[in-house]
C-alpha cells in the first residue's frame, strides 16, 4: 500500500454486496482499502466487470483511472500476487 500512496494513488474495491456486508468481509480479512457496494451493478457494468445488470459476480479485473477520472488502463486477467507491480509499473 505504502508503494501507491507514495504514487498518489487511492485503492478500492468493488462488489455487488451490500455496505456493511462489504465493511465485515473488509474487517474481517483487514483489507488495507475500503469496498464499494455497486448492488444495482451500474458501475459494474460501465466498467465491464459486469454483462448486464442480471450477473450474479462480477469478473475480476482493474480499472486505472487518472486523477481526471479518465480510464487509462483495464486490466481483465488479474492475478492478485502479481498485479500490484503491475500496476505501480504502470504508475511509473
Amino acid at each position: 500500500m505504502q508503494d501507491f500512496e507514495a504514487k498518489n494513488t487511492a485503492i478500492v474495491g468493488c462488489s455487488f454486496d451490500a455496505p456493511e456486508d462489504n465493511r465485515a468481509f473488509r474487517d474481517k480479512f483487514s483489507f488495507p482499502f475500503d469496498l464499494l457496494s455497486d448492488a444495482d451493478r451500474a458501475m459494474s457494468v460501465a466498467y465491464g466487470a459486469a454483462a448486464d445488470a442480471e450477473a450474479e459476480r462480477p469478473k475480476r479485473i482493474s480499472v486505472l483511472i487518472g486523477p481526471d477520472g479518465t480510464v487509462l488502463r483495464r486490466y481483465d486477467a488479474v492475478t492478485p500476487a502479481d498485479h500490484p507491480d503491475e500496476v505501480l509499473a504502470d504508475l511509473g
